[in-house]
C-alpha cells in the first residue's frame, strides 16, 4: 500500500474519499473504548490483551514481510505499546474508568511524548506545546477534583476511581514511550514500513500477557480447555475481533495511508474528534455519564490538544503575514 501511495501537494485539500477514510478511523478508534469494556465482561485484562494481539497479528503476519529495522526496536515497541499501554488501560477500565473518559485521558500521550522527547531526544518544546502542557495540567487537576472535591464518590463519579485515572495516565505515558521508540527506529532505519512495523510488533505482547494471566488470574488454567473458549459469548469474541482487526489493523492502515499522502499537520487535527466519539459512544452504548469536574477536565484537555496540534500552524501563518 505504501508503495502505491503518492504524496499530494501540501496545500491540496483532502479528497472526499480521504475525508471518509479519516471519519472511519475516528469512529473506529472512538468506539474502540466501548469494545474494550465489552471485552472485559468476558476476559480478564491480561487475557483480553493476549487475545487482542493474537487477532492483530493473524493473519496479516503471514502476508506482510518483516519491517527493515533492527528487531530490538520491534521488541521495545511491542512491550511499551502492547504490554504497557494496553495492560494498564485494560486494568484501569476494569477497576474504575469509563470508556468515554479513557478516550480523553489517553490523549495526554501527546504531552508525555513531548516530555520524553525533551529528555531523551533533546527536542525543545515550542510555545504552543508549553501552553498545551499548562492547559492539560489544569485539566488533570479538574479530573482529580472529581475524587477529592465536593460530591466525590457519588452518582456518576462513583463509576471512576483515582486508581483508574492514574492507571490510564500510565497507559498514556507508555504509549508515548512507544512513539519515542518508533522515532529512534526511524533515525536508525529511515523509510521503514510503519504498517509492517506495527503488525510484527503485535507478536511481542502475546507471551507476556499470557504469562501475566497465568500468574495473576486465578482461573487461568481453565482457558487451556476448549469448552472454556467455547463458552465465551459471541459479544466477547466480537469485541476481541474489533480490537485486533478493526481498531488496530484497519484503523492504522487507513491512518498510515493518509499520513503518507498528506502533511502531518493536515491529518493530525482530525484525531481531535476521537475523544468526542469516545464520549458519545460511552453515553449511547454504555449509559455512561460525566460529572461537572470531568466536563471541565475534558474541555481543558481538548483545548490543550487543539493548542498543540493547531498552534504551530497558526503561529506560522501569523509569522508569514507579518513578514
Amino acid at each position: 500500500m505504501s508503495g502505491a501511495a503518492q504524496a499530494l501537494p501540501a496545500t491540496s485539500p483532502l479528497r472526499a474519499r480521504d475525508l471518509l477514510a479519516a471519519l472511519v478511523v475516528v469512529i473506529l478508534w472512538g468506539v474502540n473504548f466501548v469494545a474494550m469494556k465489552w471485552g472485559l465482561r468476558s476476559f480478564s485484562p491480561f487475557q483480553l490483551g493476549a487475545a487482542r494481539y493474537v487477532f492483530a497479528a493473524l493473519p496479516l503476519l503471514l502476508l506482510v514481510p518483516p519491517p527493515r529495522v533492527r528487531w530490538r526496536w520491534v521488541l521495545w515497541f511491542g512491550l511499551f505499546q502492547g504490554v504497557g499501554q494496553f495492560g494498564f488501560l485494560f486494568i484501569a477500565l476494569k477497576v474504575g474508568m469509563t470508556a468515554g473518559l479513557a478516550s480523553v485521558l489517553l490523549q495526554t500521550q501527546v504531552f508525555f511524548t513531548a516530555m520524553f522527547a525533551l529528555v531523551l531526544l533533546h527536542e525543545k518544546p515550542g510555545l504552543p506545546l508549553l501552553w498545551g502542557l499548562a492547559l492539560a495540567g489544569l485539566g488533570l487537576v479538574c479530573f482529580a477534583m472529581n475524587y477529592v472535591g465536593p460530591g466525590s464518590g457519588m452518582g456518576v463519579g462513583a463509576t471512576t476511581t483515582l486508581a483508574g485515572m492514574l492507571l490510564t495516565l500510565c497507559a498514556a505515558a507508555l504509549w508515548a514511550a512507544s512513539h519515542i521508540v518508533a522515532r529512534l527506529a526511524q533515525n536508525v532505519n529511515p523509510g521503514y514500513d510503519p504498517l509492517a512495523f506495527v503488525i510484527w510488533s503485535s507478536v511481542v505482547p502475546i507471551v507476556p500477557f499470557m504469562a501475566l494471566s497465568a500468574v495473576f488470574d486465578p482461573d487461568a488454567a481453565r482457558w487451556l480447555q476448549w469448552k472454556t473458549l467455547a463458552s465465551v459469548p459471541l459479544s466477547g469474541w466480537a469485541a476481541v475481533a474489533y480490537l485486533g482487526w478493526a481498531a488496530n489493523t484497519v484503523g492504522n492502515a487507513l491512518w498510515t495511508n493518509l499520513l503518507q499522502r498528506y502533511p502531518a499537520n493536515r491529518v493530525a487535527p482530525l484525531s481531535l474528534a476521537v475523544p468526542v466519539v469516545g464520549l458519545t459512544a460511552g453515553w449511547l452504548l454504555l449509559d455512561e455519564g460525566v460529572m461537572p469536574w470531568q466536563w471541565a477536565g475534558i474541555a481543558l484537555v481538548v483545548a490543550a490538544l487543539a493548542c498543540v496540534v493547531l498552534g504551530p500552524r497558526l503561529q506560522a501563518k501569523i509569522a508569514c503575514n507579518a513578514g
